[in-house]
């Protein structure tokens, strides 16, 4: 009797169109960024463009700025890396919307806007940590939480608040200066990826039958050589079989 597996067809084409938010949980940390920035003034990131002109096309501020508080906050600080993940990468995808921009426009726009990102980044997790969140993805958050009828004990002192903050906006500088090193390490690598001529599946799989069938050729070759036939079942006895 043969196995009866789950069905599996990586082919099989949708219907309708799906959306990218129904393969991500309701409680992603990518909604909640998302949902804060939109929350927050970026108007200091559209005045560098207003007067591109109509020819001008910078990808949205919004967009950019959510990838970037999602990439850093869940430890991705290579622009090269976040670009991959915008293809590839569920959440990224969600808060990206069809939009991939390249490394260099990642590394550039965080560079045009770096102060004016920084001290988004930090309102961001000054939020968070309003609204009790311990952690916002790989960011430590104070999560103490200041009711409005809290008594005088339980409050944070002034004292306490001006060295939290202090310590939120060293943090979020320590990470977006690690970003800034990890783009200039890159900076000169290679770009890797599929090469342009097995992009195609059509290709792909020509490609990927001529190299077993070379891989076959050589191990028949090396066969041959040591005086082993087809038909010959015995075990190979050496380190590399």
């Amino acid at each position: 009797m043969s196995t009866s597996y789950v069905p599996y067809q990586p082919d099989q084409q949708y219907l309708l169109p799906c959306s990218l938010q129904e393969w991500l949980p309701l409680g992603h940390l990518a909604y909640f960024i998302s949902d804060t920035v939109d929350s927050l003034n970026l108007s200091a990131f559209h005045a560098r463009y207003a007067a591109g002109g109509s020819r001008n096309q910078p990808f949205h501020p919004s967009m950019m700025v959510k990838v970037l508080v999602y990439a850093y906050a869940s430890g991705v600080f290579s622009s090269r890396k976040i670009a991959k993940k915008l293809h590839e990468d569920i959440a990224f995808r969600v808060l990206g919307a069809d939009n991939f921009p390249a490394h260099r426009t990642i590394r550039d726009f965080r560079a045009l806007h770096l102060a004016e990102f920084t001290d988004l980044f930090v309102q961001v997790v000054r939020l968070a940590r309003e609204m009790g969140l311990v952690k916002l993805g790989t960011i430590a958050v104070d999560g103490t939480k200041i009711k409005a009828n809290a008594s005088r004990h339980k409050a944070m002192s002034y004292g306490r608040m001006q060295a939290t903050e202090a310590e939120l906006k060293a943090q979020i500088a320590a990470l977006v200066q690690k970003a800034a090193n990890t783009d200039e390490v890159e900076k000169d690598e290679p770009e890797l990826d599929i090469p342009a001529e097995i992009e195609r599946r059509t290709a792909r799989l020509a490609a990927i039958e001529a190299a077993k069938a070379r891989l076959e050729e050589r191990q028949r070759l090396s066969d041959a050589a040591r005086g082993r036939t087809p038909d010959d079942e015995r075990k190979p006895k050496d380190k590399d079989g």
